[in-house]
Formats: structure tokens, sequence, C-alpha cells
């Protein structure tokens, strides 16, 4: 903020701001000339204590006690209230005073940041001589020179490790790691120190500056078994009694209280929305609660949320609602949940599972003191006295104030008046309220809180900063959307051709998900995956289940970097053109051992070449026909492209292949033809397959080598 700036912000001339810079000994050459934080928290209490300074023009002025029973009075008459029925009176002296009371709090806390406000710890790292940083494909002659030492003398280093490597040779980081390590000095990555890239930014935090933080939480599970009621219900009963107006929900997060404790509760709407914010690189969430029915039982959006849980490694607890009702069976829910890799504390595992009843409150005490549990076991912790980091929870576009997110603090502390990059997008905290909707001035870690100011709209997911000045917030939010334009920061995804690779920079397990048309063949695929075991490197199945490849599969195969195997299952259109968006590969099969081969010899980095199948018509069946001697034929209609003669071809019923093979015959009215074009209607028979039903797809396509 430049002396210009800051006298419109406190609606001062100019020259009263240059006055007083002369008069606290704050240096400047002209209007333009930044101010730092400390100049500006001396500027603002030297006007503080001059004038009583607050800093808000839309404030209204503080409410005396005469006045409000002035006011009270005249609307009193205006709505013809008896002044005698002093209990009609004083309930509407009593609204006049609250409101008063939260305006002069308000009041009185931004007083105290004014008057009293330390400065915040910048983000930036200091530079540290004893840090070398790394750049992707860093060769022994550049380390060398980064330590001032010969490069011979690293070359000799590789050798004594058995790496035989010349001086131009790049060297990967666990290889620069060691070599950097016999000088003293510790190798990080670059991006870990590039302040505009503060997804990937490490900040190192001294022991003493760490203080405890409220636990993040998310509960997910089946549509119907219960979560919105038991949101209600733990924000009902944490509410102090006698709270004017009860309760209400201003964003998607809030907090409560339990025994003097604040837990933070994340509102998504399901596990789509938790995983997609985890594709986008935010990991908010310190404990996932799956809520299971207990009348219902575990139901396969149950289990999409458990293994949603498992990929982002959080700790689970199990809250097992509606065991009020005469129909409950718990232990038939405990036994479905061992089924599902969750054993309960009570059968001797390490899951916690709480009873409860989500519409008469009944274990929700219990509920979340278990999560306060967990949270101590994880020792969360945060430095509240540097600038803010945090993630966005929501955004969306007001017509009156703009742009408006709420964001989740994650580390530090958010003022009103900071600077702040979100996501590419930057502005200045221009008003900050908590989950009620009420204006506060500050926010710690593990707050929630609704933003105005930014400049755009950002996405869920996004990770935001906050900065000493604006001029900084400005030139990081230009990089960054300078990086998004040339970055491809959609793909994010694994292939095949990836696992050689990602296997020798060090990773030792792979994720894959496996969908398969029964039961029994996800299974069997499940099995054999598991049992491969190359130089360390182990298959880690994050998802097996059974039906059609969908939209939710490539989200939780792009934020696990995994890749998806179909086993006779087939994705859509619209899910082929996500899965080309995420970067995510899908791998089609319908031979056990085919699968175990390509993924072995992928890890090997002896893959074959790969086809990629290209679907080049589609039919519809509309009509059957049996003849006599060549039995049934397809009365079909093409949908799209070219059908020809000879090519391949699957039928799919309800997403699942039924058959593979090849197209026998074309017939267009009493001719046969080598091929049919799209809307004509035409007969076709497929080989060896008698297995047709109405509105089943005929795919066409064929193999074309994928060039590497």
């Amino acid at each position: 903020m430049n002396l210009k700036d800051y006298a419109q912000d406190v609606e001062k001339s100019i020259e009263e701001i240059k006055s007083l810079c002369d008069k606290i000994g704050i240096h400047y050459q002209n209007e333009d000339s930044t101010l730092s934080e400390e100049d500006i928290i001396l500027l603002d209490n030297e006007i503080q204590d001059q004038e009583d300074y607050i800093g808000d023009d839309n404030l209204d002025e503080i409410i005396s006690e005469e006045e409000v029973e002035e006011k009270a009075e005249a609307l009193a008459e205006q709505t013809n209230i008896d002044l005698d029925n002093q209990d009609n009176f004083q309930k509407l002296k009593s609204r006049s005073v609250k409101k008063a009371e939260a305006k002069t709090n308000f009041i009185k806390e931004r007083k105290k940041i004014y008057k009293h406000r330390q400065k915040l710890q910048s983000n930036e790292s200091i530079q540290d001589d004893h840090i070398v940083l790394y750049k992707e494909n860093m060769t022994l002659s550049q380390i060398a020179e980064v330590l001032s030492v010969p490069a011979a003398e690293l070359v000799k280093k590789a050798m004594a490790l058995g790496i035989m490597a010349s001086v131009n040779q790049s060297v990967d980081f666990e290889t620069a790691e060691v070599l950097v390590s016999d000088y003293n000095k510790a190798l990080k990555k670059e991006e870990t120190k590039d302040i505009s890239n503060f997804e990937n930014y490490e900040i190192e935090e001294n022991e003493e500056d760490l203080k405890e933080r409220p636990p993040v939480v998310t509960i997910m599970g089946h549509v119907d078994h219960g979560k919105t009621t038991l949101l209600d219900t733990i924000r009902k009963t944490s509410v102090a009694t006698g709270e004017a107006g009860g309760i209400t929900q201003a964003i998607g997060a809030y907090s409560v209280s339990c025994d003097g404790r604040k837990i933070t509760f994340i509102d998504t709407p399901g596990h789509e929305a938790f995983t997609s914010m985890r594709a986008r690189g935010a990991s908010i969430t310190d404990v996932v609660i799956i809520i299971v029915a207990a009348d219902d039982g575990i139901m396969p959006q149950t289990k999409e949320a458990i293994d949603h849980a498992k990929a982002a490694r959080v700790p689970i607890i199990v809250a097992i609602n509606k065991i009020d009702k005469e129909d409950a069976n718990p232990d038939r829910i405990m036994t479905e949940l061992v089924e599902n890799g969750l054993t309960p504390e009570e059968w001797g595992g390490d899951t916690i599972v709480c009873k409860i009843s989500a519409k008469t409150g009944l274990g929700i005490e219990d509920l979340l003191s278990n999560i306060l549990l967990v949270s101590d076991i994880q020792e969360l912790k945060a430095n509240p006295a540097r600038y803010a980091t945090g993630t966005v929870i929501e955004a969306r576009k007001d017509k009156q104030v703009g742009s408006v997110a709420t964001l989740l603090i994650q580390n530090g502390t958010l003022r009103i008046g900071d600077p702040i990059v979100v996501g590419t997008n930057y502005g200045k905290v221009r008003t900050l309220k908590n989950d009620l909707g009420q204006n506060i001035v500050e926010a710690l870690p593990s707050t929630p809180v609704e933003v105005t100011g930014i400049s755009d709209v950002s996405q869920a997911g996004d990770k935001f900063m906050s900065f000493e000045t604006e001029k900084q917030a400005r030139s990081i939010a230009i990089e960054r959307q300078n990086r998004a334009k040339e970055a491809d920061t959609n793909r994010s995804g694994m292939t095949l051709d990836d696992l050689f690779g990602q296997i020798k920079e060090g990773i030792k397990e792979i994720s894959v998900i496996i969908k398969a048309d029964v039961h029994g063949s996800s299974e069997a695929v499940r099995g054999s995956l598991e049992k491969i075991d190359i130089d360390g490197v182990k298959i880690n199945i994050i998802r097996s289940s059974v039906g059609a490849i969908t939209e939710s599969d490539v989200v939780l195969a792009s934020a696990s970097h995994a890749i998806i195997i179909g086993f006779n299952v087939r994705a859509n259109n619209k899910t082929l053109d996500i899965a080309k968006q995420y970067g995510v590969e899908i791998r089609n099969y319908d031979i056990i051992y085919k699968v175990v081969e390509d993924i072995e010899a992928a890890m090997k980095g002896m893959l074959d070449p790969e086809y990629e199948e290209k679907v080049v018509g589609t039919l519809e069946i509309r009509q059957m026909f049996k003849f006599s001697k060549v039995g049934f034929i397809a009365g079909c209609h093409v949908l799209s492209g070219i059908v020809k003669n000879n090519s391949h071809a699957r039928i799919i019923r309800d997403g699942v292949v039924v058959y593979s093979g090849k197209v026998n015959t074309l017939q267009h009215e009493k001719d046969q033809v080598k091929e049919v074009k799209k809307d004509m209607d035409c007969g076709v028979t497929l080989a060896n397959c008698q297995d047709y039903k109405e509105k089943d797809i005929i795919e066409v396509y064929e193999l074309v080598e994928i060039k590497k």
C-alpha cells in the first residue's frame, strides 16, 4: 500500500499523512512511496490516539443506552405497541441493545487490532546457505557449481554409490540428495521454495510457534442415512442456550464446541466433492465420519465413501445412526464394516464405531469426544503468528458485493485488509464473516470464514495465501496466471507408460481402480494384481467394484494418481472425455492374465506397443429377425459414424460388455453391403453370436497403434 492509497483508506488528505510520517519518522519520497506493515501500524496507532480512528465506513455510530431507549420508544409508537406492556417493550429494547452490542464488540475488536496488533511473520523463506535447490533433470556439473566443488569430485562420489554418470548427465533427486549431504547441505525441490507455487511451498516452523488447532471433519455416507440430520443436531446441541435468533448457518462450514474445545465441520455435497478437492491438491480434512443407517446397512454409496476416505489416508470414525428404530441391527452393520476393511475397536480392530441417533441426539456427545480423541493422537498444530494459508471450500458471485469465497484457514491468521492471492486471483480482504454471518476482524487456524474483495470467483479446492503488501500479492497472482496458461494443469493421472519411470524415481506403491462385470471377476483380478511384487513395488487397490466405469471413478483416480482397469465393462463417451481432461488412463481387458502381464511388463519398462481403440461407429438394436439358415439377425439403426464389414465389434448392455468379436455380415434393404453410414437402417450378424436384445448398443472400432 502506498501513501496515496493509505490516505484514501483512512479518509485523510495526502498532506495530513505526510505530516504524520514526518512526525513519527517514516521516510518517503512521494505519494507513491510504499508503506510497510510496520509503517501502517505506526500510522494507525497515531491516528487512533488522535481521533479514536476505527476505519470501517460500514459501521454505524455506537448507540448509547439512552439512545437505544429513545429509539425503542419511537419504534413502539410507530408500531402501536402499548408502552405500558413492559414485556413487549423490553423485547423490542432487547433486540436494539443486542444489535448495538454486536456493533460495539466488533468496534472494540477492530480497535484492539489497530492499537496493539503484532506484525505477522512472512511466509517467504529466508535465504539459507545450507539449502540446495534441486531443479528437474539437474546435472552433476550444475550441482557441483552450486556446491562450489570440482565436477570430477562428484563423478567419483557417484561411482562410489554405483552410479556411472558423466558431468553432463542428469541425476535423480534421491542421488543428488546423497551427494549434497556429504557437504553438510540439505536438498530441496525447487517448487518447495517458490512462494508463487504455494500449493507445494514448504514453510519451516519453529516448534515454539506452533499452537494446537481444532480438527476439521467431513461427514460422508449414503444419501438417506441421516447426514443432514446429524449435521443439524450437532449444530443445535453446540449452541449456547438463550442465544438470540437460534442458529443460522451462513456458509458451507461451521465450528462447534465440545468440552471447551472447537471442532470445524465441512458441509460438502458428498464424497465426489471431497475427492474433486483432493484432485486439485486440497487436503483439508483431518477426520472423516462415515455414517451408516442401522436399519439399512452399507450401501454402494457408503462403499464409495469408504474408498474415497481410505484413498485420502484420513482417520475414519463410523457413526451407526438410527439405533433408536425398532428394526435397527448394529451387529449386522459391524459385520459389513469388517467385510469392507473397517474392523471396529470392540472387535479387536482400530476403527472407532459410535452408535447414535441423529434424530434424538443419543450418542452425539460421545461422537464429538471421539473426534477430539483422534485429533489428539494426530497432534494437530498450526502457527497463528504468520500470514494465512488455506483452501477455498466454495465460491460464488454476488450481485451486490462481487466475488464471495468461503475459506478454511489452515495455518496463520487472516485479518481484514490483508492482501490475498486465491488460486490465480488476488485482492484485499474487505469483509470477514464467521459461520454465523457475524463480522469478525481476524480468523485463526481451522476457522471457516466468508471473504469478499477478491478479483474473481475461485474454484473449490484452490489454495490461498495472504501477504504483507498488495504489490507482492499482485505480482504473485500474475505469475500464477501466466503459469496456468502455459501448463496443462488438468493432467494429474498416471499411465502404464509412466510406471517404469515412477518406480525409478522411488515410488513403492501403484494405485489401481478395478471395475468389472461381475463380483467374481473383480475379486479374481484383484487377487492376481495383489500378488505382484517387483523390486519391492506393490499394487494398492483403492477400489474394486462391479459396474460401468463412471465419472466418480475418474475423479478418484485423478486424486490418487491411479490407473483404471476395466474388465468386461466400458465407460461412456462423457466419462471418456472427463478421463482425457484429467489425464487418467483407462485400460480395458477381457482376459485376466493379460492384465497381470501388462502391469508387470510396464513395471519392468518392457511394455509392448500399445493400441488405442478408436470407435468408428455405433448402432442400436431396434428389432430381431430369425431365419432358419442363419439364425438371428439384429435389425439396427446407425447412431453415429461408419460401420464396415469385418470390423471389431462389441455389444454393450447396461454399460457391461456381453460380447466381443467381429462384424460378420451387413445387409441394407435386400442387398449385402460392405459398409453403412449414420442414420441408415441395416441388418447385422456378428461372428459366433446369437445373443441380441433390443436397446443393446453395438460399438464398432479399429485398433490404432499409439505413437510414443
